[in-house]
Formats: structure tokens, sequence, C-alpha cells
């Protein structure tokens, strides 16, 4: 009991919190960016995730790339990915029928599954952590092991990047058009396919960069493991309202938040904490459909 109140075990799981509902959020802002301009959940998003990991697996391990080159080319081959996921899968369907494009994001998600199993074998990998991430910080009585803290630093510089694109810039305007009405914005003479094309890069890139920290902190990589970040990444989306970023931010935080803090304080259910997040998924659809921030949208023709 002394132990589970003191200061250095509580600062512990609350940066444990922040961590994993950060990274949960960066996988949820690319869900709800594609959602907010198309009205598509791409489930092949999590996978995305799993990409950026072996990218850089391969970086470090096998051919020695320091941390940061690995993980700069690990981003952009996963941006790439995804924007080509979006022109091969997706485009073709814009104006088929809500149900085709699902099947094809299921259809994408288990091809690059698959492909992985084939390409790097389906056996975990070690995932090779730099030394500076792995030494402490000592505060008085407090020790935080610097990979805890580097987490939720990088979310946080992340988002704000990304805030700063969608609000301060014109392809950001252009996407906020978009999501309020394509054909207009079309009109109007912006090239929609670019920008949607420029949403799936950004929403890869944070989607890669989570599975980055992902692979970090759990130091091995599989070809299943973007699956269930990705769907609790969903449901954090649902929950803070698909379509709106600071909703997808704040449901991927307390996702994170609740997942942790069940475990910490009633390691009795903690064989049952996949399942909180589907919990949650119930509730939210019963009670509040629309989510914390999100708004009943129209659908897009």
């Amino acid at each position: 009991m002394e132990q589970l109140f003191s200061l250095e075990y509580l600062v512990s799981i609350l940066l444990s919190g922040i961590s994993l509902g950060g990274q949960l959020a960066l996988i949820a802002i690319g869900y709800t960016m594609v959602y907010g301009i198309l009205r598509l959940i791409n489930f092949a998003h999590g996978d995305i995730l799993m990409v950026g990991a072996y990218f850089v697996f391969f970086g470090t391990f096998a051919y020695g790339w320091p941390w940061g080159v690995a993980a700069i080319i690990a981003i952009l081959g996963a941006s790439v990915l995804g924007v080509v996921v979006e022109r091969v899968a997706y485009r073709p369907l814009r104006d088929a029928p809500r149900i085709s494009a699902l099947i094809s994001a299921i259809a994408v998600s288990f091809f690059i599954e698959s492909l992985a199993v084939v390409v790097f074998t389906g056996q975990p990998r070690p995932v090779l952590q730099p030394d500076w991430l792995l030494s402490v910080w000592q505060f008085g009585d407090v020790r935080i092991l610097k990979l805890t803290a580097f987490v939720p630093v990088m979310t946080i510089v992340l988002v704000a990047l990304l805030l700063y694109i969608v609000h301060h810039t014109k392809p950001g305007l252009a996407m906020r058009a978009i999501s309020k009405d394509i054909e207009t914005t079309r009109l109007l003479g912006v090239r929609v396919d670019n920008i949607i094309a420029f949403t799936f890069f950004i929403g890869s890139a944070l989607a890669a960069a989570s599975g980055i920290m992902w692979a970090l902190r759990y130091p091995q990589v599989h070809p299943y493991m973007g699956i269930m970040p990705g769907l609790k990444a969903f449901i954090a989306a649902v929950f803070g309202g698909i379509g709106s970023i600071p909703g997808a931010v704040i449901g991927g935080v307390a996702l994170g938040f609740v997942e942790i803090m069940t475990v910490a304080f009633m390691p009795e259910l903690s064989g049952f904490r996949d399942a909180f997040a589907f919990i949650l998924l119930v509730l939210v659809l019963v009670f509040k459909p629309t989510g914390l921030l999100g708004e009943r949208m129209e659908e897009k023709i």
C-alpha cells in the first residue's frame, strides 16, 4: 500500500498514462482527419503504424543507421505508403457506395498485414533502443526514465505542428474547406485530389511516429502490432468526436489514462485492459454518438 501511494509510483503512472494516451492520440488524429474530409474510416491506418516501426527496425538493426535518420526515413516511407493506399484503394471508389470504400479499407489492412508476414515473417523482432532514452532523471526521491518523458513531449510537438499546418497554412485552409463542402471547394479552383493525398500523408506520418514510439516503449515489432493500437485509436477518435482534431487528442489521452489507471490501481483487472476501450465505445455510441466535441455531419455524395 505504501508503494501504491509513493510519489515516484504516482508520477510514473501519470507519465505512463500521458505516454499511452499521446500515442493513441497521434493515431486517432489520422482517423479523424480522413473522416473529416472523406467520411471514410481508414481501417488500414493501424498497419501504417506497423510499417513505420519496421522501417526503424531495419534502419537501426540491419543497416546501422543513427536513430534520428532511421526515424525520419521511417516517417517519410510510411507517409508515402499512406498516399499510395489513398491513390490505389480509395480514390477510384470516391463516388462508389460507402460500403465499397469500407470493404476496400478492410481489404487493404489485411493485404498489408499478410504482405508483412511474407516479407518480414511473423516472428517478433527486437527493436534497438537508444541508450540516452534508457537513462534516468533524478528529482529528489523521484526517478523518471527519459523514455517515459520523451513520448509525451514528442506528442505535444507533433500535435502543435499539425495544428499550425491546419490553421495557418493554405493546405490547411483547403483541408478545412473540403471538410465542409468538397464540391464547392473544387469549383473554387482547389486541387482537391492533391489536398486529400496531403491529408493521408500527414495522417500516415503521425501514425508512423506513434509506431516508432510504440516500438521504443515495447521494444519489438511484428506484422500484427498495429491492430489493437489502431482499434483503440479509432475508439478514441469516436469518443472525442470523429472529425475533430482536438477531440481526437482528448479521446486518446483519456483512453490512455483510463487504461493505465485501471491496471495500476486494480491489477486484478489487468487481463481485461483491452476490453475497457470497447466498453467505452458501446457507451459512447449509446449515449453520445457524436462524441465529446463532434458534430452531426451530412453524408457526402
